[in-house]
């Protein structure tokens, strides 16, 4: 039955069984964590040779560069070839960098911040810098842009992206207005895969600042949980067909393929970006570390395919613990009509939105010994404003302990909906119920210094009222009842 159809009586019952429930779970002394989105160490695992796939002498480039020196600063040629097609780019498009992409966002926007775009004017020379962010988005996008010093804009995400509308107006209208975040394939934490229309709409945007920039931060590109995932028209091409190609940059890495400690990550732009940035990079390294690169080309057999063989290990690993997610969800909610949530078709992440309660059901699993990701992570500066939505992160846990996660967290939200709905019943109920007497129907009531209330007599307007041919003074008093019920107390007069 839906929450909201309950009577009174059949919720609080409901109320008090889902009470009973989560003090069992309490006593269970639980430690479980689904903070973050982190690869499980089965996945860890699967990528082990990476650590010793190279020989004592094995450290040449095809080129004959000795990887083990300096040079080569953005990237081995063979390194570019084979990433490239994770963006669908081409390998002179590309930069290969560290171990994280979230580093280089950071550096691609703190460099505009600084040095500013292309030989434009630093962001940081402005008055107000905007970016816009949408939500719900990942909170380190909104972290890297809040420690910068920019104002975070949101815009609302709808089922194929960003609501476009409001991005053209946007950028069209402010010109302080000079990045967007965007995580177009598999969205954290919604799971959104962007339609082909919104990829083009992006790439033909006419921002009024010439130095705007999009951040398309693929990070999921090649994380499927489908046999047949969607293919999406790529950014940088269209932004080539429409005369807009120095608009974006493209991120992607291996943190989530190979070893987040130990990974790889890559910036795709136009060439006139990558002159830029490549000038910039000179005054920050001599180049990444090249023997990372060797191993990532040794193990994979430097094969793109082999590397998309590999997902589908990590496929195997995940895509049954998503659908624990789902099913216990659907199972334990979906007859209340409490609650949404996402399947998506990859990535890491399934967003859950109840409307009103994101902190509460947050703080009873905490209670519980279940770490969710803070409520309104998903939102700038932590602030959601119907506070309803939840990032789930089901990866990193075993399955079984999976499961008893999602006990707590069903628990906890069937909980949370039931205290709201008496609380809004009780804030909905009249304040106080006067007795219904023929012989009161004229009279008027109001309270009196000490509190009590004061049944009136209309007529005479003397605090007095003749009942049954004798003088009476009439009271109403509180009688302290949950239900703040009144009874009228009647005292003869001398």
């Amino acid at each position: 039955m839906r929450v909201a159809e309950m009577n009174r009586e059949a919720l609080e019952a409901f109320a008090a069984d889902c009470k009973k429930q989560y003090e069992a779970f309490q006593a269970q002394g639980l430690k479980l964590d689904m903070s973050r989105g982190k690869p499980s160490p089965k996945q860890l695992d699967l990528t082990n040779g990476i650590t010793d796939c190279l020989s004592e002498d094995d450290y040449k480039a095809e080129n004959g560069l000795d990887c083990r020196n300096y040079g080569c600063l953005d990237g081995l040629p063979e390194a570019k070839a084979f990433f490239a097609p994770m963006l669908g780019v081409k390998p002179e498009d590309v930069i290969v960098c560290g171990n994280s992409s979230l580093n280089i966002m950071y550096w691609a926007m703190s460099l505009a911040m600084t040095n500013g775009v292309m030989g434009s004017k630093p962001w940081g020379k402005y008055d107000k810098v905007k970016v816009l962010c949408p939500v719900p988005g990942y909170d380190r996008h909104f972290a890297v842009s809040e420690f910068l010093g920019m104002e975070l804009v949101n815009v609302p995400m709808k089922e194929d992206g960003p609501d476009m509308d409001i991005v053209e107006k946007l950028v069209a209208e402010d010109d302080t207005i000079k990045a967007i975040w965007c995580v177009p394939m598999y969205s954290n934490p919604g799971g959104v895969v962007y339609s082909d229309a919104v990829v083009k709409r992006f790439a033909a945007l006419k921002p009024k600042a010439k130095d705007f920039r999009i951040f398309w931060d693929n990070a999921y590109c090649v994380h499927h949980l489908v046999d047949n995932p969607p293919v999406q028209a790529n950014l940088l091409e269209e932004a080539k067909k429409a005369g807009n190609e120095d608009i974006c940059y493209m991120f992607a890495s291996t943190s989530k393929i190979t070893h987040p400690g130990s990974g790889i990550a890559i910036i795709a732009a136009s060439q006139n970006n990558l002159a830029y940035l490549k000038k910039a990079l000179g005054f920050s390294t001599i180049g990444y570390d090249k023997m990372n690169q060797l191993r990532h080309l040794r193990f994979f057999g430097g094969k793109f395919e082999n590397l998309v063989e590999h997902m589908k290990k990590h496929k195997a690993l995940i895509a049954p613990k998503f659908q624990i997610v789902e099913s216990t969800l659907e199972q334990e909610l979906a007859d209340l009509d409490i609650a949404n949530w996402s399947n998506p078709q990859g990535g890491y992440f399934i967003s859950f939105n109840q409307k009103g309660c994101a902190k509460r059901i947050v703080s009873l699993c905490k209670e519980a010994g279940v770490v969710l990701t803070g409520a309104g992570a998903s939102f700038p500066h932590g602030v959601d404003p119907e506070d309803e939505n939840i990032r789930i992160s089901p990866t990193f846990p075993t399955e079984e302990e999976l499961q008893k996660a999602m006990d707590v967290f069903v628990c906890a939200a069937k909980l949370a909906a039931a205290e709201q709905a008496l609380a809004k019943r009780k804030a909905n109920q009249p304040r106080h119920q006067v007795p219904q007497n023929s012989a009161y129907q004229s009279s008027k009531y109001e309270f009196g210094a000490d509190g009590n209330l004061l049944l009136i007599d209309d007529a005479a307007r003397n605090g007095f009222c003749h009942l049954g041919g004798q003088k009476s003074t009439n009271q109403v008093q509180r009688t302290g009842c949950d239900n703040r019920r009144l009874r009228l107390q009647r005292t003869r007069c001398n």
